[in-house]
């Protein structure tokens, strides 16, 4: 017992205080992911945004009216594209987690000699990564049918990783807390898609009433379309700087929580 016991000791990490290898083997492998099926993943939410464009601009007429200076439908696009940002960066990560739970191989995840931060940062950036290719995609589909164009890079950056990360994050907490894939259409259909289409993806919010339009001030959903937006029209509802301070905040809130709930192993660990 003596000789078992100084043969064999429980392993101490090998790889300094950042598992680089393991890290992007993860981010990797999640990218794979939805490259792989990459007409359900990237082309799909693309599609459905130039269909909503084509639908909403003929069912508007030619009298499109005149918001926040510009046509209507330039004033839309912008809108379509930051909604479907969000939606897909939720729908990677808690998709993610919640398949890796369903399907029994998230112990290869819990396993791995990854740490808690490099596991969830690794596929929190991996959805910012698909969002960032739906993004781009859907600016050149839609020039097709309208001009848009980015006018400012750095909000256009900015905003995109900050809502994307932030959106990740919440899918990440999503997936960890979803115990079937009813939970998670339950999340998605009652609280992603509403919030994602009723926080100024469609509208602007000078067009509320002072009360709605004061509580928009403080709705992250809208402050990740309409920053997104700014940076294609260069005009917006809200401020630009608050809302980036905003989703910084939100973003450490979400991430942490994450962090928290992988690490002590909330239902993923019996």
């Amino acid at each position: 017992m003596v000789e078992l016991n100084s043969k064999y000791k429980i392993g101490k990490r090998r790889f300094g205080l950042i598992n680089w290898i393991g890290f992007y083997s993860l981010y990797k492998k999640e990218t794979l992911r939805f490259l792989i099926v990459f007409g359900q993943t990237i082309a799909g939410p693309v599609l459905t945004g130039i269909l909503f464009l084509i639908v909403i601009s003929i069912a508007w007429g030619d009298d499109r009216g005149v918001v926040l200076g510009l046509p209507f439908i330039e004033f839309l696009a912008p809108g379509l594209i930051s909604m479907q940002v969000i939606q897909q960066a939720f729908s990677h990560s808690s998709s993610s987690i919640l398949m890796g739970k369903v399907m029994g191989n998230i112990v290869d995840l819990i396993g791995s000699p990854l740490s808690a931060a490099e596991v969830t940062l690794a596929i929190v950036l991996a959805s910012v990564t698909r969002s960032f290719i739906i993004c781009i995609a859907s600016i050149i589909c839609f020039n097709l049918l309208v001009d848009v164009k980015v006018l400012n890079y750095y909000y256009f950056f900015a905003f995109l990783i900050f809502s994307s990360f932030f959106m990740g994050s919440l899918g990440f907490i999503a997936g960890i807390w979803a115990e079937k894939f009813d939970n998670m259409a339950t999340v998605t259909n009652f609280i992603i898609v509403p919030l994602s289409f009723l926080s100024g993806a469609f509208y602007s919010i000078q067009r509320l009433p002072d009360f709605l339009k004061s509580i928009s001030n403080y709705n992250p959903f809208f402050h990740m379309i309409d920053g997104l937006r700014f940076s294609m029209i260069g005009t917006s509802d809200g401020s630009t700087i608050f809302g980036l301070l905003y989703l910084l905040f939100f973003n450490l809130i979400f991430w942490c929580t994450a962090y928290y709930l992988y690490k002590k192993g909330y239902k993923i660990k019996s």
